[in-house]
C-alpha cells in the first residue's frame, strides 16, 4: 500500500496523470487493491492462465508500467517480458537469470561467492544431516525459495536440526552470523546501470519485514553493492539485498530479492525515489536518478486499517 502512495506522490511531482490498477487473486482481501483506482481479479501466478490474463488486462487498460511485488510472480513475468513489451507494457523486473539467482538461496550464495563477495557458509540441509560437523553451530535453516522468514528456524546442535523435521530437500543450512543486519535497496536503470544503493539498518523486524529502520552510509556495504551491481546479469529496476556486519567490521551478504524491498518507503523518504525514476523512464523524461540521499532518516512503522464497503469486495 505504501508503494502505491510513493508512485502517486512522484507522479504528482512530475505532472503525470497516474491511474493505479491493482490485481490479485482475492482483491477484497488486499489493502493495495482497496487503495488503487481500480482492482481486478486474476488467477494465481502459478496457474497457466495468469500471464494471458495479465496481458489481456494490460492491453485493455493501456498499462505502461507493470510492477510485480510478490516473489512467486517474478519468474513468470520475467520470462514474458517480450510479450508485454509487444503491447506497450514495460514489466519492472530483471532478467530471468537474475530472478532465478535471487529465488534460490543456495544459488544466491554460490553466485556471490563466485564473484568474491563474502557469504555465510551454506550447505543443503541434507548434507548437514549426513555430516553434522560440516558447519559451525548455531545454524539457520531456511527454505531454498522462502520469503518473509516463513519456515525459518535456528538450531544450536545436530540434535536440534534433526528434531525440527522440515522437508529437507527444500531447505538450506547457513552458519549464523551475529551483528547489525541491513537491507540495501538498489535501483538499476533501463540500461542496467546501478544508479543508487541505499542501506538501512534493520532495527526491528516483524514477519521478515522491517518495522523500524534508519538509513546509513556504510563504505563496506557500498563496496558490496558495487560488486553485486557489476556481477548480476540483467538487473533492472528495484532490487535489494541483505547483509550483516559484525563488531569486527566484517560483513557478509546472504540474500538478494529481485523486487522492491518491503522497506523501500524509507529509501524513498530519504530521497532515493525509485518510483519517480521508473515513471521518468516510462514517460520518456530525463532521468533524475542519482545516489544522492540522506543518511539518518528513520522509519517507525505501525499497524493501520483499511476499510472496504460491500461494493469494494
Amino acid at each position: 500500500m505504501e508503494l502505491v502512495e510513493c508512485f502517486r506522490s512522484d507522479a504528482r511531482d512530475l505532472g503525470i496523470r497516474l491511474r493505479v490498477l491493482a490485481a490479485d487473486a482475492a482483491p477484497g482481501m488486499s489493502a493495495a487493491c482497496q487503495v488503487a483506482d481500480v482492482a481486478f481479479v486474476v488467477p494465481r501466478c502459478t496457474e497457466p492462465a495468469f500471464v494471458p490474463r495479465m496481458l489481456e488486462l494490460c492491453a485493455a487498460e493501456k498499462v505502461g508500467l507493470l510492477v510485480p511485488t510478490i516473489d512467486t510472480e517474478l519468474i513468470v513475468l520475467a520470462e514474458a517480458q517480450a510479450r508485454f513489451a509487444a503491447i506497450g507494457t514495460r514489466v519492472c523486473v530483471s532478467s530471468p537469470e537474475t530472478v532465478r539467482i535471487a529465488r534460490d538461496k543456495l544459488r544466491t550464495v554460490e553466485f556471490l561467492a563466485a564473484h568474491g563477495i563474502p557469504v555465510p557458509r551454506t550447505v543443503p540441509l541434507n548434507r548437514l544431516l549426513e555430516q553434522p560437523d560440516c558447519l559451525r553451530y548455531p545454524v539457520v535453516l531456511k527454505r531454498i525459495d522462502g520469503s518473509s522468514s516463513i519456515g525459518l528456524s535456528v538450531a544450536d546442535c545436530p540434535e536440534a536440526v534433526r528434531g525440527l523435521g522440515p522437508d529437507t530437500a527444500r531447505y538450506i543450512a547457513q552458519e549464523q552470523w551475529e551483528g547489525r543486519e541491513y537491507t540495501i535497496n538498489q535501483f538499476y536503470d533501463c540500461a542496467g546501470r546501478l544508479r543508487a544503493s541505499v542501506p538501512h539498518l534493520r532495527c526491528e523486524v516483524r514477519a521478515g519485514e522491517v518495522s523500524k529502520g534508519v538509513t546509513e552510509r556504510h563504505p563496506l556495504l557500498d563496496d558490496f553493492a558495487q560488486r553485486i551491481g557489476a556481477a548480476l546479469p540483467g538487473a533492472r529496476g528495484a532490487l535489494c539485498f541483505q547483509a550483516i556486519v559484525n563488531e569486527a567490521g566484517e560483513g557478509i551478504v546472504f540474500e538478494i530479492n529481485a523486487r522492491f524491498g518491503g522497506g523501500f518507503p524509507l529509501a524513498h523518504r530519504a530521497g532515493a525515489r525509485f518510483s519517480r525514476w521508473l515513471l521518468e523512464e516510462s514517460a520518456g523524461l530525463p532521468s533524475t536518478a542519482s545516489d544522492e540521499w540522506q543518511a539518518g532518516v528513520t522509519m517507525l512503522r505501525y499497524d493501520a486499517a483499511v476499510f472496504a464497503g460491500p461494493g469494494k469486495r
